[in-house]
Order: structure tokens, then sequence, then C-alpha cells
């Protein structure tokens, strides 16, 4: 086996050029699967995360029921596709008033576009109407200054918090803090920048709003209906006893198709499901490159066949059972195979680290196992039918060949 191993090197040594020609298929094959769905892994890590930082005891209130009955996004998802707007901000405070034992906090959130403008640059921006406590209950820190005070809520005041991504379009390199911006027909002077964060409702990012408070927005938009509740239920209480409790709340006011309350579980399992299903068709997709490549190697060892036929020949004479000569020939083409798959890994993971910085990507063991396993199963299966016809040559014919 130690020979027959060798010989196999050697023979893809000789024609280095061919070999690594054969090989490309396997290469863009592996390291592309590998890349994709390092992607997706790191798609689903990255929610994971997100939702983490607001702990399980976190509950959200949305319009029309965006869940179908099998737990993926129905079509009357809230946030994504919009529904008749309902929720009104005094829900919270009867919530909160009736539900003491249970529910601990929350905040209304109410999402409008409008035009905002700095200077010479002018823009459509989402502005989030909330009140001062997003900050504590959705982890969201400031970079720069501070987050409107509950003082800037109860006055109406004409302040906002910007993400980043906003702060970075309208003033680049400037400090924001004290500079004012004009949305709609009225200024209002920034008061703070928020760290770069991503997530989001199904729109923009938590660093491509503009955050403003909810009764600042409620008197100059006109905002009567607002897009979503976040409450934070009491650490000790059951998840299922909260939201039992709100929607009795709610449905004195409300009828039952009119509302959903989903805890973190239902919204995690839901994305990270979609995400799965995500990773695996591109995986899918990206796969169809491998058979490319492992039909080249079968094509490439069938012409190494027919140009060894009198290697093969005096092999055999030599006393060379179909048995070796079928293994020296699989073991070529799963050696090809194999090192196109190490080339097309290390090239995917190059590439997962240059992604890095701008989108999440996560090289698995799973991804590696995978990729070494797939590469290997292509050679051995597409180089069967090579190492077949060179195991059953007959010697005589084989020394005679020209």
């Amino acid at each position: 086996m130690r020979d027959t191993f060798i010989v196999a090197i050697k023979a893809i040594l000789v024609n280095k050029v061919r070999s690594l020609l054969t090989m490309l298929g396997v290469i863009i094959g592996v390291g592309s699967v590998v890349l994709l769905t390092s992607i997706g892994t790191g798609l689903q890590a990255y929610v994971e995360e997100q939702f983490a930082a607001l702990g399980t005891n976190t509950l959200y209130i949305v319009p029309g029921t965006p869940f179908s009955e099998g737990g993926g996004f129905g079509g009357q998802a809230s946030v994504i596709e919009g529904t008749k707007p309902v929720l009104k901000k005094q829900y919270l405070r009867e919530i909160l008033r009736n539900n003491r034992e249970v529910i601990n906090d929350g905040l209304v959130m109410a999402v409008a576009i409008n035009k905002a403008k700095y200077q010479n640059t002018e823009q459509k921006v989402s502005l989030l109407g909330t009140t001062s406590n997003f900050e504590n209950i959705y982890s969201t820190k400031t970079n720069k200054g501070e987050w409107f005070s509950k003082i800037d809520n109860e006055k109406k005041s004409a302040v906002v918090v910007l993400g980043p991504t906003v702060a970075e379009e309208f003033f680049g390199n400037i400090d924001p803090i004290g500079k004012k911006i004009k949305i709609g027909s009225k200024s209002y002077r920034v008061v703070g920048v928020t760290e770069k964060k991503g997530g989001g409702f199904g729109g923009p990012s938590f660093d491509s709003y503009v955050y403003i408070p909810l009764e600042t927005m409620y008197d100059d938009l006109d905002v009567q209906f607002i897009d979503n509740l976040t409450l934070k239920a009491n650490e000790e209480v059951d998840i299922k006893v909260a939201i039992k409790a709100v929607e009795e709340t709610l449905l004195k006011e409300l009828d039952e198709d009119e509302f959903t309350v989903v805890d973190q579980t239902q919204i995690l399992e839901t994305i990270t499901g979609i995400l799965g299903m995500f990773t695996i068709g591109l995986g899918g997709i990206s796969a169809i490159s491998l058979v490319v490549g492992g039909i080249g190697i079968m094509n490439i060892m069938l012409v190494s066949v027919t140009e060894r036929t009198r290697e093969i020949g005096l092999r055999k004479a030599l006393g060379a059972t179909p048995n070796t000569i079928l293994t020296q020939f699989l073991i070529e083409a799963a050696l090809l195979s194999l090192i196109g798959g190490l080339i097309g890994l290390i090239i995917a993971y190059l590439g997962s680290l240059a992604l890095q910085p701008y989108f999440p990507a996560k090289v698995t063991m799973n991804a590696v196992l995978m990729a070494f396993g797939v590469s290997t199963a292509v050679g051995l299966f597409f180089g069967a039918a090579p190492a077949k016809k060179a195991a059953s040559l007959s010697p005589i014919e084989a020394l005679r060949y020209e």
C-alpha cells in the first residue's frame, strides 16, 4: 500500500499542470460549499448572540399574526409587510398596571420614514420613536453623547440619538453631538450616537435608525399607532404564564387575531429555521460544481489509463493483480480530489477571514470534515470507472499497445 501511494503521488507530480487543472473543479466546489455554509452558520450564530443579549424574558407584542401554524412567518408579518395598525401606547400602561407580578418593564416603539437634512446632505431616514429605557432593554449603549432622558420624552424635546450608520452618512468624521438636523420641517439637536449593533426588526438595522422621543414623534409627526411593544418579564416567572397574562389584558381591547404576543424562543426558532434552510440551499447549489469537478477527474483518469496502458500491462505481467491496479488508480483519483479539497478549504477559510469585518462568517469543524469527506468521496466515486477499466485490461494486449 505504501508503494502504491508513492506511485500515485509520482503520477500526479509528473503532470503538475494537468493535475492542477483536474483539481480546479474540486477546489472551486469545496471552496464555495465551505464558504457559503460558513456564512450561513455565522448568520445563525450572530442572530443567537443578538437575542441572547436581550435575555430570555423578553416579550414582543406585534399587530396581526406574523407566525403561521407551522411556526414560520405568515403572510401578515407586520414588521416586514405591514398590517392594520391597532396597537396604542396606552396599552403598555394597562399591561404594566394589571400585571405587576409578572411584567416589570416595557417600552413602546413606533417607526416612520421621513426626510432628514444636514447642510447639503439630504436623504430619507427611518425614525424610531421610543422611550428612554430602550437603552437598557435592548442593550443599546451610546458611543458618543447620551440617550435622551425620561424628561425629554415628557417635555417632547426636539432631540435625537443617531445610529452610527446615519451619523457617518450625515456627518462623516465630524462630531455630531450638539449639531442640528432637520427632519420634516423641524430641527432636532443630536444628543447621542449609538454603538455599532446591527440587528433590526425585519427592516433597517439598529445602526440605521434615528431614535426620537416617542412623545415628540407623536406631537411632530402625528403618529397615532405603534409598531410593537416590548416587555420584560420578571426572571422568576414562567414565560408562558407572562404571555397568557398579557394576552388576557389585551383581549379586553382587541380581537384575538389583531395581535400576537411572542417570546424570544419562538422568534429565534423561526429565524434559525429559515437560515438553516438558506444554508442548505446555498450548499446544495454550490455542490453542483463538485459534480463538475468529479466529472473532470473521471475524464482525466480515463485519459491517464489510456496513456499508461503499457505500464499497466507490465505491472500485470510482473504479478500485479486486478485489485492492485484498481487500488492504484482509485488512490490517484482520491488524492487528486483530496488535495483539491484541501486547497479549496484553505481558500474558503481565508475568504471567511476577509469577510468577517463586514459579514458574519464562521468555518466550523463540521464544514472541515465535510470538505475532506466529500472531496474524497467524489474522487473515489468518479475514479471508479477509470480504475475498473485499468484493472480489466489484458496484460498481453496492454503490452502490445502503442
